[in-house]
C-alpha cells in the first residue's frame, strides 16, 4: 500500500492529489462553479444538422452547442449505417451523454452510446455483451470473469463492462454494483419521459466520491479528507459500494493546511511552469498550444562520468519518466510530441523508449506511444476529456495576450513615433502628449530623444511626456491638445 489520497475541499473547489511512493503523480481540481460533466447524461435537441461534415450541433443547456459525430450515433446491432441526414433532423429530440468536457472554444463532444460508471462495472443499457478491461491481460483471467459476470448479470437487461478493480471482486460485489447501475438507469428512463429538453438526466458523482470510485485501488493505503462533511460523504458511500476503503478514509483537523502538509501547493506551482529541473541537472521545456504539445528535453548542467554518449542517455532515461509524471499532473492531452536528445545509438533509442512506455503504462488516461519519427522526435497521444490542469488555473496574459512575449520598449517607442506623425497629418493640434509606461519614457527622453526632437520639429508642434505607472510596456496613447 505505498499510494496515498489527499482530497482539499473549500466551498468554492475540491482538489485531490494522488501520490505514489511520496511523490505526487495526479492532481484533479473541480470547482463548484464549472464542475466536468463528462458521464451527465442530457435530453438534447438538435439545432443544426451538417451534412458535409457528418455531424450535429445539439442544445443541452450549455453556453455552446455540444457536437455530436455521426460515429457517436448508438444503432442497434446488424443495422446498417447511414448519413447522419437521414438519422437526425433539426428540433429533433435524443438521449445523450457527454463524452468531452468543452475544452478551449470547443463544445462538448456527444455519444448516444450511453454507459454508466459503477465502482466494479461500467453499465451498457443500449448492448447486451459483457466485456473486460484491457487492462487485465491474462486470457485465462479474463475468461473466468466473464463467464462469473454473465451468470451474475443474467436476470439483467443491457450490457457491462468488468473495470480493472472488479479483478479480485466478489460475486456479492458485483451483484451490487450491477443492481445499483440498473436502477440509476431505470431512474433515468423515468426521468426522460417527464423532461423537456434541454434538461439533464444524470450527473456523474462529484469528484470527492468520485475519487473513491475512480482512482482508490489495492495500492491505496490512506485517503485524508480534511473536510468533515465531505469526510462523511465519502466514508458513506464506501461503507455501502467500496467496503474495503472503509477504513482507510481519515478526516484530517490538523492546524497546518493538508495541502501545505505534503507540499501539494509548491507541485502545483511547479506544474504551472514552462521549465521542468532533472535531479541530473538537465531539464524539459513544455509548451502547450491549441493544436498540440510540445516536450524538448535538455542536458543543461549535466555532463556526466564518462562521455557525451553517456550524458545523452542518462538524461534521456531520467527524462522518459518525469515526462510520463508530468503529462499525468498537467492533464495534458492530444497530439504530444517530445524531443528527446539526439542518440546515435539504436540500443540507447530503443531503451529510452521502452523507459517512457513503462512510465506511460502507470497513466489511467489511454495513451497511444509511435516510436523515433526519421527527423528524432516521438510522436504520441494521450486521450483529452477535461481541460488541462493551465486551462483550469490560468487564463491568457493581458499583456502579452498569450503569446508568452511583449515587446521591447523600443519597439513601442517607434510605434509611438509613427502614430504621432500619423496624427500630426489627420489633425490640426496645438501639441501632442506621449502617455506611456516608465520605461518606455524613459527611452524618449535618452536613447531616442533625438528622434522626438527631429519629429516634433518636422511636424511643427510640441510634443510632451507622461508617465502612467498603470501602464503596461505595450500601452500608450497619443492625446491632441
Amino acid at each position: 500500500m505505498n499510494e496515498r489520497i489527499l482530497i482539499n475541499v473549500t466551498p468554492q473547489e475540491t482538489r485531490v492529489a494522488v501520490f505514489q511512493h511520496g511523490v505526487a503523480q495526479e492532481l484533479h481540481i473541480e470547482r463548484a462553479r464549472n464542475r466536468g460533466r463528462v458521464g451527465n447524461v442530457y435530453m438534447g435537441k438538435v439545432s443544426r444538422v451538417l451534412p458535409g461534415m457528418q455531424s450535429a450541433f445539439i442544445n443541452i443547456g450549455l453556453e455552446r452547442a455540444a457536437f455530436l459525430h455521426v460515429a457517436d450515433l448508438w444503432a442497434p446491432p446488424g443495422e446498417a449505417p447511414a448519413p447522419i441526414e437521414k438519422r437526425l433532423r433539426e428540433g429533433q429530440i435524443l438521449m445523450v451523454q457527454v463524452a468531452k468536457d468543452p475544452i478551449g472554444s470547443k463544445g462538448a463532444r456527444l455519444t448516444t452510446q450511453i454507459s454508466i460508471a459503477g465502482r466494479l462495472l461500467v453499465h451498457l443499457p443500449q448492448e447486451n455483451h459483457i466485456g473486460v478491461s484491457q487492462k487485465i491481460e491474462d486470457e485465462a483471467e479474463r475468461l473466468a470473469l466473464k463467464e462469473r459476470l454473465q451468470q451474475i448479470t443474467a436476470s439483467s437487461s443491457g450490457g457491462f463492462i468488468l473495470r480493472t478493480v472488479a479483478e479480485g471482486a466478489s460475486d456479492a460485489e458485483l451483484r451490487t454494483d450491477a443492481e445499483y447501475l440498473c436502477k440509476l438507469w431505470g431512474d433515468l428512463l423515468e426521468s426522460s419521459r417527464t423532461a423537456e429538453a434541454p434538461a439533464l438526466l444524470y450527473q456523474d458523482l462529484d469528484l470527492a466520491v468520485r475519487t473513491l470510485r475512480d482512482l482508490a485501488s489495492e495500492e491505496t493505503g490512506r485517503i485524508v479528507v480534511d473536510s468533515r462533511e465531505t469526510f462523511q460523504r465519502v466514508l458513506a458511500f464506501a461503507q455501502q459500494y467500496t467496503r474495503i476503503f472503509a477504513d482507510r478514509i481519515e478526516h484530517y483537523t490538523g492546524e497546518r493546511p493538508l495541502f501545505d502538509l505534503y507540499g501539494v501547493e509548491e507541485e502545483i506551482q511547479r506544474s504551472l511552469a514552462k521549465r521542468v529541473e532533472l535531479k541530473s541537472g538537465g531539464y524539459l521545456v513544455i509548451d502547450q498550444t491549441e493544436a498540440l504539445t510540445t516536450v524538448d528535453v535538455n542536458t543543461g548542467g549535466f555532463v556526466g562520468e564518462r562521455s557525451f554518449t553517456d550524458t545523452v542517455f542518462k538524461t534521456n532515461l531520467e527524462a522518459a519518466q518525469v515526462i510520463a509524471r508530468q503529462l499525468r499532473l498537467r492533464n495534458l492531452g492530444g497530439m504530444i510530441i517530445v524531443d528527446f536528445i539526439d542518440m546515435d545509438t539504436p540500443e540507447h533509442r530503443e531503451a529510452v523508449l521502452q523507459e517512457f512506455k513503462k512510465a506511460l503504462a502507470r497513466d489511467r488516461t489511454r495513451t497511444t506511444l509511435n516510436g523515433f519519427s526519421p527527423l528524432g522526435l516521438v510522436e504520441m497521444t494521450r486521450k483529452r476529456t477535461r481541460e488541462s490542469l493551465a486551462r483550469i488555473l490560468c487564463e491568457p496574459c493581458p499583456t502579452c495576450q498569450g503569446r508568452g512575449e511583449i515587446k521591447t520598449a523600443r519597439t513601442v517607442c517607434y510605434e509611438i513615433l509613427r502614430d504621432l506623425l500619423r496624427e500630426a497629418r489627420q489633425f490640426d493640434a496645438r501639441e501632442f502628449r506621449i502617455l506611456a509606461s516608465q520605461s518606455v519614457i524613459d527611452l524618449l527622453l535618452d536613447e531616442e530623444s533625438q528622434g522626438l526632437a527631429q519629429l516634433e520639429y518636422f511636424i511643427g508642434k510640441p510634443i510632451s511626456l507622461q508617465v502612467e505607472s498603470q501602464y503596461t510596456q505595450e500601452l500608450y496613447d497619443v492625446i491632441l491638445i
